[in-house]
């Protein structure tokens, strides 16, 4: 159980960064369609990874320059400088991005046609650190949409659900618990155990393809990969993700095996940012991409102070953003970057058809 130990400690401090964070090169990235899907909206649930825009821009760090700069061009709620893995997956079937449920009334009602997207940065399956609606309201949220027929049986039938939730709860735990880790594994069942139910309401609810990312490598962030001056991943916060990851497959075969067909589908998250990373590295090896992809194009002018937007008293800037971000993997301590996220998708795109076909 030591890597867990660990595991722990890296999602704690993603998620105090994020609460941070609360208080176009288009042709280039966008997906073509490649699939000939006959999916039409597309439902999302989680976190940060894949949020574009729930928080309220009052209190989002997300809607702060220089949050959004290469897309659309200015903050968008993203948590990156462009387009987060919601976009690639939406291009990918030939759909629109969904509307952030935040935004939903101030729409066209036509473009709720495309889905929703629920999640909501630095949220967990149950409450973590921020006041923000867990995976459980998020689907509440769903539910209510269909009792009012926004969304009808047709329209589920020609959905997909997305989630991307995880280790905000563990870090949630270890803030509330120190390192009390004897009810760890109790607790890591209650994660599963609800995450369960909540994936079987979304199936319930009618949605009959549904994708779960499967948590990245947490030793390659750059808050973990920085005690080595970015050269090397944390080999120790990577076993905590490959435990997780095992946890969550089992789960979602039960669930699978419940039902007697393939609803849920896992997105290797863990495995295409291993392959980004590398393919990235080949790259500054040659001199085509930034010298060190492990280290965030964003980041405070003194780290544990300031971060990506930080600003000081009287305003000014107080951190400092790569030369081009197009070439970086990560664009916050956390968060991958527009072209980051490109990278990475470029391996799920197996998964994906294997769940649309």
């Amino acid at each position: 159980m030591a890597f867990s130990f660990f595991h722990l400690l890296c999602h704690i401090t993603i998620i105090f960064y994020e609460v941070h964070a609360a208080n176009e090169h288009h042709s280039r990235h966008a997906s073509k369609p490649e699939s000939k899907s006959n999916i039409k909206a597309l439902f999302v649930f989680g976190d940060s990874y894949v949020d574009t825009g729930n928080w309220r821009k009052s209190v989002g760090g997300s809607w702060k320059e220089p949050y959004g700069i290469t897309f659309p061009g200015r903050p968008s709620g993203r948590f990156s400088d462009g387009r987060v893995l919601t976009d690639y997956i939406a291009s990918y079937l030939g759909t629109r991005t969904p509307t952030a449920y935040q935004w939903r009334k101030g729409v066209k009602r036509s473009n709720l046609k495309y889905g929703m997207n629920f999640a909501y940065g630095g949220t967990g399956v149950l409450d973590t650190l921020v006041s923000q609606p867990n995976m459980t309201t998020q689907i509440d949220y769903f539910q209510r949409l269909v009792q009012e027929e926004v969304y009808q049986k047709q329209d589920l039938d020609d959905s997909m659900a997305l989630v991307s939730v995880a280790g905000n709860d563990y870090a949630a735990y270890l803030a509330r618990n120190g390192d009390d880790l004897q009810k760890l594994p109790a607790f890591t069942k209650t994660i599963m155990k609800q995450l369960g139910i909540n994936l079987e309401r979304i199936q319930g609810v009618g949605v009959k393809r549904i994708a779960v990312t499967l948590i990245e490598p947490m030793g390659c962030i750059p808050l973990q990969a920085a005690s080595s001056s970015y050269k090397n991943c944390s080999e120790v916060f990577n076993l905590g993700s490959k435990f997780h990851n095992q946890m969550l497959k089992q789960t979602l075969q039960n669930l699978n095996q419940k039902s007697n067909s393939t609803v849920f589908v896992t997105l290797d998250l863990y495995n295409a940012f291993i392959a980004a990373l590398n393919k990235l590295r080949k790259r500054a090896s040659g001199s085509l991409g930034m010298k060190n992809p492990l280290k965030p194009c964003c980041e405070g002018k003194e780290k544990g102070k300031y971060y990506c937007g930080s600003v000081d008293g009287s305003g000014a800037k107080q951190y400092s953003i790569c030369e081009n971000p197009n070439l970086s993997l990560f664009w916050d301590a956390v968060h991958p970057s527009q072209n980051g996220w490109h990278t990475i998708f470029s391996s799920l795109r197996s998964s994906l058809h294997k769940l649309i076909t």
